[in-house]
């Protein structure tokens, strides 16, 4: 039911985009929508993973793909055909090339086979270890569950972008390889979560970076995204955020200014960078040891950890019984 509502929601989003001018009359005809997509989510209460996806899905990309829509902005055209539209809309995708049917005249790149196996390896592995959970060390712990964020995601969204090429879309990337980010601007803007940085670069770092400059409108992004996340740990939780999302992000985009202002004195003094495999170590160092400060306490408190573990296990189990039942099947037919 909420799939249908949302997907109700995009086409009404699209039908009053259609016969209404960017600005304040199409704001006010989707501003019904935000509402219902914030609390959408909410109905799903019967998976926390589920909940959250959705959250992310609907109550964050989509909300701010609907308010680029509304300023003429963004992925979405209401001159896109009806499947475009609402695959952009509700997931996390971005179509290549022109709007309309110019999107539909390339396939996708195939999602390598080798790189998902590897992801459904690791996390399989990961899955084996969390019924020993209590006997690692809570930074180990924290390790293997970010090993297990980029896995899920990255092993998620190209699963998506692969749907998306077989309608005959082409998308562009989510990830690229972050783990071989030589920069925090080169992690953040380039290689993680990409769809995201394309919502948060019209929407916020633009007019902010046109009025008050880029280190402004860098900070203001990471401010955004640190808000957006303490909502997404509410919906994983439904209780009060702390704030701890938000002091990572700020931290994060104060370090990506003081970075990129050393990196321009750097070259203007004519100094050598750093050997790309050191700036890589100091990178996933960086980011791993703030995310074990700041990004997972947040996740972890108040029994949502062991929440997202029972959730995890019932997964594993799901496809353990799937398993053996595909195997007695085939054992009978020789």
């Amino acid at each position: 039911m909420v799939s249908l509502a949302a997907a109700a929601a995009a086409l009404y989003a699209r039908m009053a985009s259609s016969v209404s001018r960017p600005g304040l009359p199409r704001l006010v005809a989707l501003l019904p929508l935000f509402p219902f997509l914030a609390a959408a989510p909410l109905a799903l209460t019967s998976s926390v993973i589920v909940r959250a996806t959705a959250a992310f899905f609907l109550a964050w990309l989509c909300v701010f793909k609907l308010a680029l829509l509304a300023a003429g902005r963004g992925p979405l055209d209401p001159a896109l055909p009806v499947l475009p539209f609402l695959i952009t809309a509700l997931l996390p995708v971005k179509l290549r090339g022109a709007a309309g049917a110019a999107a539909l005249t390339k396939a996708s790149k195939p999602v390598s086979l080798v790189s998902c196996a590897a992801k459904v390896a690791v996390i399989a592995a990961i899955l084996s270890i969390y019924p020993y959970n209590s006997r690692l060390h809570p930074y180990a712990r924290r390790a293997v569950y970010g090993v297990h964020i980029y896995c899920f995601l990255d092993l998620f969204f190209p699963c998506i972008a692969a749907a998306a090429g077989a309608l005959g879309m082409e998308t562009e990337p989510q990830f690229d390889r972050p783990y071989l980010a030589s920069s925090l601007r080169d992690f953040w803007g380039r290689r993680w979560n990409l769809m995201v940085s394309a919502i948060l670069r019209p929407s916020v770092y633009d007019p902010v970076r046109a009025r008050a400059g880029s280190p402004a409108g860098v900070l203001a992004t990471f401010l955004v995204s640190g808000l957006m996340h303490e909502g997404m740990v509410y919906y994983l939780s439904l209780r009060r955020p702390d704030g701890g999302m938000t002091a990572f992000f700020l931290l994060h985009g104060a370090c990506c200014v003081a970075e990129g202002w050393c990196a321009r004195r750097w070259a203007a003094r004519g100094w050598p960078s750093p050997p790309r495999a050191v700036a890589t170590v100091l990178v996933v160092v960086f980011v791993a040891g703030t995310s074990f400060w700041l990004f997972f306490p947040p996740l972890c408190k108040d029994g949502g950890e062991e929440k997202l573990l029972e959730e995890w296990a019932a997964v594993a189990a799901f496809f353990l019984d799937a398993g053996r039942k595909i195997n007695g099947i085939v054992r009978s037919t020789d």
